[in-house]
């Protein structure tokens, strides 16, 4: 028995990462499917080899997550780099806000890297720095066009295992292929050797970037709107993702959350009531315009779905 990471699945097939043995093509047996378990990406397994010359195998065991991420599905994700770039693409900050409440709703502390550094001048990035100085978040500039700044990632990632978030165009790709150059030969090797994913939508891998050191190439963060409450999310487990609600908004902004006890009233929305410390902190510059501006927005768009839900 050999105990490995999950790194790719496809049309039923796990292909599994072992230590010093390489990647075996594996099943699931059908006791997950009897008690409705997924093999996710990411899943530390044990499994039996059937073939060490073909690498086949099967998976026959799944290790307690630390955690399940639901869209996409991951598993045993420690942290999420969310890359936006300072220019070509102009920054939405409104969308960089929509990722980072994603993160929060699904317990995942965020990173987030501002690619194309060298693209703007120097008081457009302290720009971006100010709009994030009291959220908590940390932030980091890099080019990967010129590999500046990619040591400050490698440092960020070692010893996690991370997942890259991001719209498409900030240079999510460049920077995998920067930190895992041999990344495109390995997905090559299991795209041959089952003839599958070179003309089909993509899948979400894990990539070995070191000891202990892994990250996620996922396109399921490319796009998102943020959930709200509605009944039919009710089977969703607390602790892998917290549904929004216009009231509760507050408490996936770091910053506001932080300050939610000082309000006068309980449930405060941060909006219209008197005595908000959210307010009080805005006009007193200690939250970025910005921040606020985008979950007065996000809120209005809550409630007026939950209106009509």
């Amino acid at each position: 028995m050999k105990q490995g990471k999950i790194i790719k699945g496809i049309a039923g097939f796990y292909y599994v990462y072992a230590a010093e043995s390489g990647i075996y093509e594996c099943r699931a047996k059908g006791l997950f499917r009897k008690q409705n378990i997924k093999p996710l990406v990411g899943d530390v397994v044990q499994f039996d080899v059937i073939d060490e010359g073909e690498k086949t195998g099967n998976v026959i065991d799944i290790l307690p997550r630390k955690n399940a991420l639901i869209r996409p599905a991951l598993a045993n994700v420690d942290q999420a780099l969310v890359i936006f770039a300072a220019d070509c693409p102009k920054p939405n900050l409104n969308l960089l806000d929509r990722f980072l409440i994603m993160m929060e709703q699904q317990n995942v502390p965020a990173v987030i890297g501002i690619n194309k550094a060298d693209l703007v001048s120097r008081e457009e990035l302290m720009s971006l720095r100010e709009a994030y100085r009291s959220s908590g978040y940390p932030l980091l500039f890099f080019s990967a066009a010129k590999e500046e700044g990619i040591d400050q990632i490698r440092e960020q990632l070692k010893g996690r295992t991370s997942t890259v978030a991001g719209p498409s165009g900030v240079g999510k790709s460049t920077l995998i292929n920067l930190l895992a150059p041999d990344a495109a030969m390995e997905t090559g090797e299991v795209s041959e050797k089952i003839q599958r994913g070179r003309h089909t939508t993509r899948h979400s891998e894990l990539i070995a970037l070191g000891e202990d050191t892994y990250i996620f190439d996922t396109p399921g963060f490319s796009s998102l709107t943020v959930d709200y409450y509605n009944p039919g999310m009710q089977h969703l487990a607390d602790k892998e993702f917290q549904a929004v609600e216009p009231g509760t908004l507050g408490w996936f902004f770091p910053e506001f959350r932080s300050r939610e006890a000082d309000c006068r009233f309980a449930g405060c929305s941060h909006i219209h009531e008197p005595d908000c410390a959210v307010r009080s902190a805005l006009e007193n510059g200690e939250i970025s315009l910005s921040r606020y501006q985008n979950y007065v927005q996000i809120y209005q768009e809550l409630k007026s779905k939950n209106r009509y839900s």
